[in-house]
């Protein structure tokens, strides 16, 4: 789908993104009582820039400069890390559930956002479909 429109493409990394961070926010939270586990982050920004090839020029496909190959469906593999915030508790866990809930949230809200954008996107080209297919 990249190929059509980027911008969809796009909007499904961040999803497939979030919903990653999101397993990982949970786990942290299920195992805020589990001594000795060291809550863990997603290296969300970066995977994301990686994904979209913001980092540098996007490579071209071929020899025609107009060839620019989109990686936006490409499967994204973010960095999972142990978080080096974390303060770690008399029993040796680093999470701290109430900044993990918040995290929790944050990322939720913005999964919705994502979705939303892709919804009113698609409402765009279904529109330009209807209207450009003759139907005057």
């Amino acid at each position: 789908m990249s190929g059509f429109d980027p911008i969809i493409g796009a909007l499904n990394t961040s999803l497939n993104l979030r919903l990653t961070n999101q397993g990982v926010i949970s786990s942290n939270i299920a195992n805020a009582d589990t001594p000795g586990y060291k809550a863990k982050a997603v290296e969300f920004e970066g995977a994301l820039r990686e994904a979209l090839a913001v980092d540098g020029k996007l490579p071209m496909e071929g020899d025609n400069a107009h060839h620019i190959v989109h990686k936006m469906t490409d499967p994204v593999n973010p960095d999972i890390y142990d978080d080096p915030n974390g303060v770690e508790s008399l029993d040796g866990n680093t999470v701290d559930r109430s900044s993990e809930m918040a995290k929790l949230a944050e990322n939720q809200l913005l999964y919705d956002a994502s979705t939303e954008m892709i919804k009113k996107k698609l409402g765009m080209l279904k529109y330009a479909i209807s209207e450009g297919g003759g139907n005057r």
